[in-house]
């Protein structure tokens, strides 16, 4: 396992998604490279919000990234979109660096090819605006001025996100959750980006909503070729939508495998414990399962340092040597 230990998280596979390959490797779109992000709490106090976040994101994918609130995931999307500058740390996008300071053709390359979905679709909305107004802002940043032209391809994403052209007139106070997300994700989709940050698009919404605004973006996604970072809590939501899968716990990534792999084979305690949650469908298993509890003192990292390494092909855990091998055990390795 030496020479594997060695490679990061993305630096093998020959398989790529969607099929986007190039010299035998997957397609590289977006790079996160010791990534770390720090939040002044008060006092000389600091919050490490990412802690050497290190993944790659491939063309075509769905990469989901789970854990429980505040452990850095949005921080995370946020500061792929530039909402946020990171501490440390670099983010590349098609190979071309979009952390730090960039020039305002670099700035405006992202503002092409990114955009983000909001958690919310109620806060993220203008209230004092029409849909038509929300959406458009989009494409008038990028310079359009036809009102003609705008208003038409307001209208045409609208239909695409299964809404009318004529619910351009109204306010977002006149939609219901999931209706106000559609719209949400009309306003990112308008501009045509390559890669689509999803932060917690559902989890505001009912469950059977939840389930049309999923299908909605998984259609959405291959009838526009994207590449989206998914961004959720609820694990069963993410294995149904996600190729990889990623998990965090406060600010740390602690383990990262395609998703069968990570629901057949889970490594991490943290990654256990988070599985162990996910509700079964029959009451009798429910009543009979399990729950697995995290407790992180359960590491000796004072003594061991971890890192981040491959277990199996493609499948990374965040362990320090001694652990390495109690799970290289588990597994029968």
């Amino acid at each position: 396992m030496e020479e594997s230990r060695q490679k990061g998280p993305g630096a093998v596979g020959t398989e790529s998604a969607e099929g986007n390959v190039q010299g035998g490797q997957r397609e590289k779109i977006l790079e996160i490279k010791d990534l770390c992000m720090d939040f002044s709490s008060g006092k000389k106090q600091t919050v490490k919000a990412l802690n050497h976040v290190t993944f790659d994101i491939y063309k075509g994918e769905n990469f989901g990234l789970v854990g429980e609130s505040g452990c850095g995931k949005t921080t995370l999307g946020r500061t792929v979109i530039r909402l946020y500058d990171p501490t440390s740390g670099e983010i590349l996008f098609n190979g071309k660096k979009i952390s730090g300071k960039l020039t305002r053709a670099d700035r405006e390359y992202i503002t092409r090819n990114l955009a983000m979905i909001f958690q919310d679709p109620i806060s993220s909305l203008n209230p004092r605006m029409t849909v038509e107004e929300i959406i458009a802002e989009g494409l008038k940043t990028r310079g359009m001025r036809d009102k003609a032209e705008l208003r038409r391809q307001v209208s045409a994403i609208l239909n695409k996100v299964g809404l009318l052209a004529e619910h351009g007139t109204r306010y977002p106070h006149e939609f219901s959750g999931g209706q106000r997300q559609r719209i949400g994700i009309a306003r990112a989709l308008v501009v045509k980006p390559s890669f689509i940050i999803a932060d917690e698009p559902v989890s505001a919404l009912d469950v059977s909503i939840q389930a049309q605004v999923i299908n909605l973006l998984m259609d959405i996604k291959k009838e526009m070729d994207l590449t989206i970072l998914f961004i959720a809590h609820n694990l069963a939501v993410v294995k149904y939508f996600s190729d990889r899968i990623g998990v965090m716990y406060f600010g740390n990534l602690v383990e990262l495998a395609d998703a069968d792999e990570l629901y057949a084979h889970p490594v991490h305690p943290y990654t256990k414990s988070l599985l162990s949650a996910i509700p079964q469908p029959d009451p009798v298993s429910e009543r009979d399962k399990r729950r697995l509890y995290y407790d992180p003192d359960i590491h000796r990292y004072d003594v061991e340092k971890p890192s981040f390494r491959e277990i199996r092909p493609g499948h990374f855990v965040y362990a320090s040597d001694s652990e390495m091998e109690q799970y290289e055990r588990e597994l029968g390795l």
